[in-house]
């Protein structure tokens, strides 16, 4: 029924047309609708088909989200996020992005209307990475999601002064300070919200020493890396959904690696730890500071602070 010509096309869009291109390749309205009557086609929103009957792939779907958006549309948002591996799943709706025009709303697509259309690219055509990275922190609900977006953004290998740049060059963006806290001149290594809430909760809020961080070292004929490294002691952060069950057989090496070779203490914690008790961890942390020859003096966060009420005890 379709030529070679057409077919290729086909293939390029991945089994998704719109009613304009059959038209043009000389199936008839009528034709169309018997093939959607009978199950072989799929309509994926008004004007578009999926040309087989099984279950639509994210692909599919996102395909036929751009073909409904039209000419110059593309990907953005938590789809773009997905496609460059920001975010591990591509969320519940295709988000596609259109330069300063009106798109009818329609079920399973979100339209975002720009004025001015970021740089996109690829055979499915999407946003660029460092405006995904924005668009991505625009929408970030609160400081840990946003701060999980720079991370993921870190760890891709993407260049913080461009996404710096890209921040600083929108009219309105949310997250804007928590960028340049994390992405600026003189910011440390952060790559999760674990991380951050350390850095902030614990050590900053407690006047501790700043630890370095993401420390890589050869020990014991392995490299490993660290979260923060203090003078005697490292402290180790890890996520909930990286160790549900504690330590595995690597950190239990690691902390004994350590140990052997560099006379250091380790400290784990967990999201507990920091989120709930970021007291309770600051005073931990002082103690094992102080024991490795520490000479400065912890600031309570306030009344109601574990160092202070050690303080009061003492």
């Amino acid at each position: 029924m379709l030529g070679a010509a057409a077919r290729r096309v086909l293939e390029g869009q991945d089994g998704v047309v719109t009613t304009a291109q059959l038209l043009t390749w000389h199936v008839s309205p009528g034709q169309i609708a018997r093939r959607v009557d009978e199950g072989r086609w799929q309509r994926v929103h008004r004007g578009v088909l999926l040309l087989h009957s099984g279950p639509r792939s994210w692909r599919e779907q996102a395909r036929g989200a751009l073909l409904y958006a039209g000419a110059g549309a593309a990907l953005s948002h938590s789809s773009a996020g997905y496609l460059h591996r920001l975010t591990p799943r591509p969320g519940p709706v295709v988000e596609v992005s259109v330069p300063g025009r009106s798109v009818r709303p329609t079920a399973g697509v979100a339209i975002h209307r720009r004025r001015t259309m970021p740089f996109a690219s690829g055979r499915l055509r999407v946003v660029g990475e460092d405006a995904t990275v924005a668009d991505l922190l625009s929408c970030a609900p609160d400081v840990d999601a946003a701060v999980a977006v720079i991370g993921a953004a870190m760890l891709r290998g993407l260049l913080p002064d461009r996404i710096l740049a890209e921040a600083e060059h929108r009219g309105r963006m949310r997250h804007r300070a928590l960028v340049r806290e994390l992405l600026g001149p003189g910011a440390e290594t952060i790559e999760s919200p674990l991380e951050y809430r350390y850095a902030r909760d614990v050590e900053r809020a407690h006047r501790l020493p700043r630890g370095a961080t993401q420390v890589r070292q050869l020990v014991g004929g392995r490299w490993i890396r660290a979260d923060r490294v203090y003078t005697g002691v490292r402290v180790e952060l890890d996520g909930q959904l990286a160790h549900p069950h504690g330590r595995n057989d690597d950190d239990v090496w690691r902390d004994n690696a350590v140990v052997l070779a560099h006379r250091e203490v380790t400290l784990r914690y967990r999201w507990h730890h920091v989120a709930a008790t970021p007291c309770a961890a600051a005073a931990q942390v002082a103690h094992a500071l102080r024991a490795c020859g520490w000479s400065g003096s912890p600031r309570p966060c306030g009344s109601s602070c574990e160092l202070a009420r050690n303080r009061q005890a003492s």
